[in-house]
């Protein structure tokens, strides 16, 4: 059975073994390299559901499953030449911006990007959801020069009570409902730097609103509009 689940986050560990003797070869480093993926499942029903209830059996405990990983398929999107990247996520469509923004974060400290701001919106029902990427958030909120460049808004449409809506800093906020995209666009607009790239990955409508402002926009300056659904 297939499932298209996103990656949300990649990383290389090197392999500890017990086998003596030093790597002499290329071959010899990358065998001991193995590439860790880490993705965001939405429970539904069928498949995601057994998953579900099987990782509830042993609260804390690691399980062994085998899965076919593909890809990647298509030309994947480059944000490296934009001077500004505005990204509009909903629920787990947060898993297909946040390797970006590690990137472009990264590449910013080093030089090798042209972008000089990168804003997050994060359309999400309950502060629980921020806990699905709060370890990869958390790595890309402790890199070199961040401040700099990225900031996030985050929209909770389902708050418990609006006290729990808090900002942590400056460049992380926190809002209660949903964001108004003309006006998030437009704002992003007025202080943009070099071209401008606005990427959705989330619900149908949040979709619609985004590709609606950025076409109102493109008179105006230059907006290029990207979307990345998750379907076959």
């Amino acid at each position: 059975m297939s499932h298209p689940f996103t990656v949300a986050w990649s990383n290389v560990e090197e392999e500890i073994t017990d086998e003596k003797g030093i790597a002499m070869s290329r071959q010899d480093v990358l065998a001991l390299q193995k590439t860790k993926f880490s993705l965001v499942v939405r429970r539904r029903t069928g498949f995601t559901n057994k998953l579900y209830e099987r990782a509830g059996q042993d609260l804390g405990k690691p399980i062994t499953l085998q899965a076919f990983v593909e890809g990647p398929y298509g030309n994947e999107h480059a944000l490296d030449s934009y001077g500004t990247v505005l990204m509009f996520a909903a629920g787990v469509g947060i898993t297909h911006h946040i390797s970006f923004i590690r990137h472009l974060v990264a590449g910013y400290a080093k030089g090798t990007v042209a972008a000089r701001r990168v804003t997050l919106v994060w359309v999400i029902q309950s502060p629980e959801h921020l806990e699905w990427v709060r370890p990869w958030m958390t790595s890309i909120l402790a890199m070199e020069r961040r401040r700099d460049i990225f900031r996030a808004m985050l929209f909770v449409t389902q708050p418990r009570n609006t006290k729990e809506i808090r900002s942590p800093s400056a460049t992380i906020q926190m809002f209660p409902g949903k964001p108004n995209i003309q006006t998030v666009i437009d704002r992003e607009a007025e202080t943009q730097i070099g071209a401008m790239g606005v990427i959705v990955c989330g619900t149908g409508s949040l979709s619609d609103d985004v590709r609606r402002a950025c076409r109102q926009g493109q008179a105006r300056s230059n907006i290029d509009f990207i979307e990345e659904s998750f379907s076959w």
